[in-house]
């Protein structure tokens, strides 16, 4: 093809774009309207929801994949599935890109000035729990695949749209459950993340559960119980030392900086009269892509059980909860990378910087499979200008329509036919 060929078709994909924009928000409002909090992890009604959309839309065998019960309250969710769809084009085998999105979300929380379920759109920014992360990015995707049919005649392979609903949980149901059972079996993928910025790498999580045994006692003769809090402060005294220590530790991928650690979560004691007889925490070490996780949870498992060594009666007992592992960091040079780069660039004049982030994602299960994959979709610079995970998240509708058309473009760079 030549260049003005493949101008002139960027250019109906883009006009296909606007004419949709409607049916676009109106897709997103829709998704955000159906509740589908992580926990509890109950997310059949948006499964149902994606699932109806994209039949209505005629993408090529729409399926709703149900995961064992088994294997969802192991997870520790109510229901697990996931949404495939595909778009095929000429030689549907000699390619196969996969765009994946989630669309469970965190409890809205308290805090809100409008309904977070409403898809209230004010002063151009559409509002409601899951509005930026992620179910932005299963509309935009959807809609960038659309538009390809224009131009279908001109390219090559097919597109699955994976949209699963587990993130929130770490994605042992979603993505890495289908890449294992080869309901699609991508060349490369293209994840969620904003329209400022191209992620490609990001840091691993490592969760970790310590629960201290001692001996119950009543407080008028403590001497006769062990004090699993007063052990616990120990813990926590060492651990925190450990983690100012981590500032020390510098990575080398622009984006990320160095490892953190939170304890999050402590529990103990059953009364104010009542020697604790047990104590426990959750600790959240993010670890980046230089570190090998199992070297880290050795320290911290070591760390922990020198700091009750003078506690003799204190037993101790350390369960991993999660370990996402890092991504990354994947080739500037990558052909996604380029595409999604240009694109912004030809559209917009804006530089994409491309750097990695120190979330944790899906992108991981991708990676983990040797498969290409990169971050990219609707939103601002960062989750805290979307306010994600927070009261009032939201995405303007500028950076929606900004992210399905240069996702829209990248496809187009990527399946077009090569020159005959």
């Amino acid at each position: 093809m030549t260049n003005r060929e493949i101008e002139e078709d960027k250019q109906l994909i883009l006009e296909q774009i606007e004419s949709n924009k409607t049916e676009l928000i109106k897709f997103l409002q829709e998704l955000v309207a159906t509740p589908s909090d992580n926990p509890p992890g109950d997310c059949r009604e948006i499964a149902k929801v994606t699932a109806e959309k994209l039949k209505f839309l005629q993408f090529r065998d729409t399926t709703l994949y149900e995961v064992p019960k088994a294997e969802v309250i192991s997870a520790g969710m109510v229901y697990g599935a996931n949404v495939v769809a595909f778009q095929d084009f000429q030689n549907k085998d000699d390619m196969e890109i996969t765009v994946n999105s989630h669309g469970d979300v965190v409890p809205p929380g308290s805090g809100w000035s409008v309904d977070p379920y409403s898809g209230a759109i004010i002063e151009g920014k559409l509002y409601g729990r899951g509005a930026a992360v992620s179910k932005s990015d299963i509309a935009s995707y959807t809609f960038a695949v659309l538009a390809l049919r224009k131009v279908s005649e001109k390219l090559r392979g097919k597109i699955s749209l994976a949209f699963t609903f587990d993130e929130e949980t770490g994605g042992t149901l979603g993505p890495k459950w289908l890449l294992e059972n080869q309901y699609i079996r991508p060349d490369l993928a293209i994840c969620p993340g904003f329209s400022y910025s191209l992620i490609n790498a990001h840091n691993g999580c490592l969760h970790l559960e310590v629960k201290l045994k001692g001996k119950i006692a009543h407080a008028a003769e403590p001497q006769f119980g062990n004090d699993a809090l007063e052990a616990m402060t120990e813990v926590l005294k060492v651990l925190y030392e450990y983690k100012d220590s981590l500032s020390n530790k510098v990575s080398l991928i622009d984006g990320i900086e160095s490892p953190t650690l939170v304890v999050g979560l402590i529990n103990g004691g059953i009364n104010t009269n009542v020697v604790p007889g047990e104590c426990t925490i959750r600790l959240d070490r993010r670890l980046i892509p230089e570190e090998d996780p199992i070297e880290v949870e050795e320290k911290l498992r070591s760390l922990i059980i020198q700091a009750i060594s003078k506690y003799s009666d204190i037993e101790v007992d350390m369960q991993q909860i999660l370990l996402a592992k890092s991504f990354g960091p994947v080739d500037k040079d990558l052909s996604v990378v380029k595409a999604i780069v240009k694109n912004t660039k030809n559209l917009y004049n804006e530089d994409l910087p491309v750097h990695g982030s120190p979330l944790y994602t899906d992108a991981r299960h991708f990676f983990e499979k040797k498969i290409p994959v990169v971050l990219y979709g609707a939103g601002p610079k960062t989750l805290v200008e979307a306010n994600g995970h927070r009261a009032d998240e939201h995405v303007k509708i500028d950076d929606l329509m900004k992210a399905t058309k240069v996702v829209a473009l990248s496809l187009y760079d990527l399946l077009k036919k090569s020159e005959s």
